[in-house]
């Protein structure tokens, strides 16, 4: 699945990863850098085994299984707090 974020959802770059603000309830959320790593990656085209794979080359301690949770944990997540949309 490959995601855009939602029209009304602003990123912000910060020294520890990214802030999403979601301006239609004025709620926010803090990423870390793995999670900005994978976000970048999906929001760039990266379907999600691919986002697992490159995490792995940046953090190859990474299992193969726990990459792939990881990539899956994060869409499920911003996908329940409605701030991103299937592209």
């Amino acid at each position: 699945m490959k995601l855009l974020l939602r029209h009304d959802v602003c990123a912000t770059d910060t020294e520890d990863g990214m802030v999403l603000l979601d301006e239609a309830s004025g709620r926010y959320w803090q990423l870390n850098n793995t999670a900005t790593f994978i976000l970048r990656a999906l929001l760039g085209g990266s379907a999600p085994d691919d986002s697992a794979h490159r995490l792995r080359e940046v953090h190859p301690h990474l299992s193969a299984e726990r990459a792939a949770n990881d990539v899956a944990a994060l869409i499920t997540a911003l996908s329940d707090a409605r701030l991103v949309v299937p592209k």
